[in-house]
């Protein structure tokens, strides 16, 4: 029998524990994979998504929530900027494009946007790439109750051109808080991986003058989106609002704001890390004990392939390759961990955020993880592998009754 056909055989007779052990290599390797793949893609997904634009203004508040409400729309508002602070920044000789938004509405738990059509059509949210209107579909006009819907927001909802709907007051769901305003769908925007695809974007002033809301605020709005025409301006004007102000806040550089919240939430993914590497050693301990174990019951069969010729570095290989095989299959397992757990993650930043992950974009634990769980069990087996180098074949061999 070849070396392999004994390794195979041996795997057959213990088959429970081969499983087990397998699938706890598997389950480490699927974490660390998914800690890894989906850590590093989120943060190149918000780190890189700023919507075309370089800073947010907003009330006195925290410059990550700012960005959150008003980039990703995911916070709620910290409160509300006069017209005149929109007509002020629009007017700074830093400033290239301002434009200004307003929320506090949704539709089904998707948020309502009011914004000026310059948004949708003027703004590139990546380099050399703007918002498109899909076939069949236009612009909202600002004068009218006129939607354009994100993508991702029209799928969910099963809205298309032409259909009708009420907006509810508040960013959560709530039947009781309808609007008496009907909006007509008049086009859906064409799939941009970004915030913009979950949001329903109507006119500016059909949101500020919604029933219900306080006509005293009818001209407020949430934040000012901003585009520099230099860097060198952002930090006249971080001086100028946010050091000696004590009024307003902006939230510049975007980018640099949404790697700050990864730093403060590094420690989470260290933390599921370090319990993928635990479970990757409780798994190596496992197939440590469950070879040495075997160990005994396999002494008169070492002995009798020794017999037969075997050298003791051929019994020394059958064990290590045992124990390799047993994590090479977990290793394969990984791979099918991790995707079920990207899968379901990816689903969940998506229909909270819009920013999408790519279960195929290249990372490169996806190579040295399955070889780095097939190592760990190679090295498991050497200490039972050198136990049975040292069986003694005399011994061995004598009969058992």
């Amino acid at each position: 029998m070849s070396l392999l056909g004994m390794v195979l055989r041996s795997l057959r007779q213990h088959l429970l524990s081969t499983v087990i052990t397998s699938c706890s290599i598997a389950l480490a390797g699927g974490l660390i994979l998914s800690v890894w793949t989906i850590k590093d893609q989120a943060n190149q997904a918000f780190v890189g998504v700023h919507s075309g634009f370089d800073a947010v203004l907003g009330i006195r508040s925290s410059k990550l929530q700012l960005v959150l409400n008003a980039i990703f729309h995911v916070e709620a508002s910290p409160g509300n900027l006069a017209w005149q602070d929109y007509l002020d920044i629009r007017e700074h000789p830093g400033v290239s494009q301002a434009l200004p938004i307003a929320v506090g509405d949704n539709y089904r738990g998707y948020r309502l946007v009011g914004t000026l059509p310059d948004i949708l059509s003027q703004v590139a949210y990546r380099e050399a790439s703007t918002y498109q209107v899909a076939p069949g579909g236009r612009w909202m006009d600002p004068q009218r109750r006129e939607a354009v819907l994100g993508s991702f927001a029209a799928q969910q909802l099963g809205l298309k051109v032409g259909d009708t709907f009420h907006p509810y007051h508040g960013l959560l769901f709530d039947e009781s808080k309808q609007h008496a305003e009907t909006y007509v769908v008049v086009g859906e925007l064409e799939p941009s991986n970004s915030p913009a695809d979950r949001v329903i974007w109507i006119p500016l002033a059909g949101l500020q003058k919604m029933s219900g809301h306080d006509p005293k605020t009818a001209t407020d709005i949430s934040a000012v989106l901003i585009k520099l025409n230099q860097p060198q301006a952002g930090f006249r004007m971080d001086m100028m609002i946010n050091k000696q102000g004590d009024r307003l806040t902006m939230a510049w550089p975007v980018d640099q704001i949404m790697a700050q919240l990864f730093t403060k939430i590094g420690w989470f993914d260290k933390v599921l890390t370090l319990v993928a590497y635990l479970v990757a050693v409780v798994a190596a301990g496992g197939i440590l004990a469950g070879l040495y174990n075997t160990m005994e019951e396999r002494r008169r069969d070492i002995a009798i392939l020794r017999s037969l010729g075997a050298r003791r570095r051929v019994i020394f290989g059958t064990v290590v390759m045992e124990s390799s095989l047993i994590a090479f299959f977990g290793s394969i397992l990984s791979l099918v961990i991790h995707t079920a757990i990207f899968i379901v993650a990816a689903k969940m930043i998506r229909q909270q955020t819009g920013v999408v992950l790519n279960l195929w974009q290249w990372h490169p634990s996806l190579i040295w993880t399955p070889i780095g769980m097939t190592l760990i069990g190679t090295f498991a087996g050497c200490i039972p592998a050198f136990k049975a180098y040292r069986t003694p074949v005399a011994e061995n061999l004598t009969p058992l009754s």
